[in-house]
C-alpha cells in the first residue's frame, strides 16, 4: 500500500496522556506560546514575533502539506503542546523524526510518549526499514529523547548546517526495523 495512503489513514493517533493531530490555525494561540519564546525555539526555529506570523506558518507548513505533522496535545488540558513530525521518503523506506516542545511542558515524559507513537507509526503501519533524527550538538536535550526512544547515536556531521547564522555540527541517531522490533521484545 502506499505510504502515503497510510500515513492519511493515521492522521489522529491517540497516547495515554497525549492526542496527535494535525495542527490547524485553532491552535495559534497555544503554539505561539512557545514558539515566541526564544529558549524554546533557539534549536529550532525562528522565534516568532507576532500570532499572525504564527498562522503563516500553520497554514504555510502544516496545512499545505499535514500528512506525518502532528500537534501534540495534551488530554487533560486539551491543550497543544508540541509538535512532532515523520517525515518519510518511501523510495528508500526510511523516516526522519523532529519535535518541539513547550518548555513548561518538559520533564514530563510527554516528548518520549509522542515519539514512541510515531516509531509504532514508522515501523508497524509504514514497515520502513529505519528511522532517523538529528539535533545540533549544543541540544543535549534533544539527543536525550533520542535515546529514551531506543535510537542509537551514529555519529557527529560536523558543520553539518547553518542554523541562525551560526554553523553547527549535528548528532545523527537511527534506529532500524530490526532494532525496533528487538526492543518491542525486550518491553514484553
Amino acid at each position: 500500500m502506499d505510504l502515503l495512503v497510510i500515513l492519511g489513514e493515521h492522521q489522529t493517533m491517540e497516547t495515554e496522556r497525549l492526542i496527535l493531530r494535525p495542527v490547524s490555525l485553532n491552535d495559534t494561540a497555544s503554539l505561539y506560546e512557545y514558539a515566541s519564546n526564544i529558549e524554546n525555539t533557539s534549536h529550532v526555529y525562528p522565534t516568532h514575533l507576532s500570532t499572525e506570523e504564527t498562522k503563516e506558518v500553520i497554514a504555510n507548513y502544516y496545512l499545505k502539506a499535514p500528512l506525518g505533522k502532528y500537534g501534540i496535545v495534551l488530554k487533560e488540558e486539551n491543550k497543544l503542546i508540541g509538535t512532532i513530525d515523520l517525515r518519510i521518503e518511501p523510495a528508500h523506506k526510511r523516516g526522519e523524526i523532529g519535535y518541539v516542545l513547550n518548555l513548561n511542558y518538559a520533564g514530563k515524559g510527554y516528548m518520549t510518549e509522542a515519539g514512541l507513537q510515531l516509531l509504532h507509526l514508522a515501523f508497524d503501519k509504514l514497515k520502513l526499514n529505519q528511522v532517523k533524527a538529528l539535533h545540533s550538538t549544543i541540544n543535549p536535550k534533544s539527543g536525550q529523547v533520542m535515546k529514551r526512544l531506543g535510537m542509537k547515536k551514529i555519529g557527529v556531521m560536523p558543520k553539518n548546517r547553518i542554523h541562525k547564522e551560526k554553523i553547527v555540527d549535528d548528532a545523527i541517531y537511527v534506529m532500524t526495523n530490526t532494532e525496533y522490533e528487538e526492543m518491542k521484545k525486550a518491553a514484553h
